[in-house]
């Protein structure tokens, strides 16, 4: 049987093909495509009684009933978040779905951290300055986060991950999140409500799902709430934060920096090589003005080891749909 997948990137596909073949042996094949999963490109699934795809595809009630009428019956995506695809519809059309539930914590708590430095002391500047050799430091100027606080919003294993590395640092930890994690209290968190982790945190960086509820979390009103210095990190996922709430927060000259590497519009933008056209985006190309705004293109978990691990619990996870079973990734079994 042969298996497609969609958005494969260039530094993925060998990986997956190697988990690929230690778990089948030639016994499935892999068709690998650049092209992401949506309405145009759902016809091309025809065939395909499983089918791979990535959180920048979409598979709302159009594609998925296409992909349902072409045959496939299993959907595999290489991630954990799932707001991409219509749940609902899917059960109802019978297609099992299944996700990554976990990968590597420590790819994107170290990104986030990367941002946050980059951000602070100005990194990215400094670097475009002297590749021009230009090593003036006026504008450069960054400070030290020890002994300053960090407010870490969503503390499951990359929230975890990432309080670990702050606490290295020595600043003092302010958690949020529904449940309080053992490990972050080890680490001295102390869990406040959202108001006071935005009003006293130095940098704020998130790491909870993106749901109804947490849609815009950080609005016009956290913002208002944070320090005119405070940095911003989002690692996690776009629609957390209101893109143009920022904008204006930004336009009026407060926080001290802010590092993304999500976007609430960046499907059909991030992953695709936009150089030669114009960027109709007016949000993402005002964001990319300012230059204590760093942003990166969904690239925090882009890890040989996290990727890796996609890959084999991917894998898993077909395995497991063909063996008729059922599991912690699984988002919507099999129709018995």
């Amino acid at each position: 049987m042969e298996i497609v997948a969609y958005g494969v990137l260039g530094d993925e596909e060998p990986l997956l093909r190697a988990a690929f073949d230690r778990a089948f042996a030639g016994r499935h094949g892999l068709r690998c495509l650049g092209l992401f999963l949506n309405w145009d490109s759902a016809p091309t699934a025809a065939g395909h009684e499983v089918v791979l795809c990535g959180v920048n595809d979409t598979l709302d009630a159009e594609v998925l009933g296409s992909l349902a009428a072409g045959g496939t019956r299993m959907i595999a995506q290489r991630a954990t978040g799932f707001n991409n695809i219509d749940l609902v519809v899917a059960e109802r059309l019978g297609l099992t779905v299944a996700r990554v539930a976990s990968y590597s914590p420590y790819s994107v708590a170290e990104f986030a951290w990367a941002l946050a430095l980059a951000v602070d002391r100005r990194i990215v500047r400094a670097a475009h300055r002297t590749r021009e050799f230009d090593f003036r430091l006026d504008g450069l100027m960054g400070r030290d986060l020890h002994g300053r606080t960090a407010g870490v919003m969503g503390t499951g294993r990359i929230g975890t991950a990432f309080a670990r590395i702050a606490h290295g640092f020595g600043m003092r930890l302010l958690g949020w999140d529904i449940t309080e994690n053992p490990d972050c209290l080890a680490l001295g968190t102390k869990y406040v409500e959202n108001e006071r982790l935005l009003a006293e945190s130095d940098l704020v960086s998130l790491h909870v799902p993106l749901t109804s509820d947490t849609h815009h979390l950080v609005d016009a009103e956290a913002l208002a709430m944070m320090k005119d210095d405070a940095v911003l990190i989002n690692s996690s996922r776009g629609g957390l934060v209101d893109t143009d709430a920022l904008l204006e927060t930004l336009r009026a000259g407060r926080l001290g920096g802010v590092g993304l590497d999500v976007y609430e519009e960046e499907a059909g933008v991030f992953f695709l090589d936009k150089s030669l056209e114009v960027m109709t985006d007016e949000r993402l190309a005002r964001l990319m003005t300012f230059n204590n705004v760093l942003v990166t293109s969904h690239q925090a978990y882009f890890t040989r080891d996290a990727v890796g691990q996609i890959a084999d619990t991917t894998v898993h996870n077909i395995e497991d749909y063909f063996a008729g079973r059922t599991g912690d990734n699984t988002l919507v079994p099999a129709r018995v």
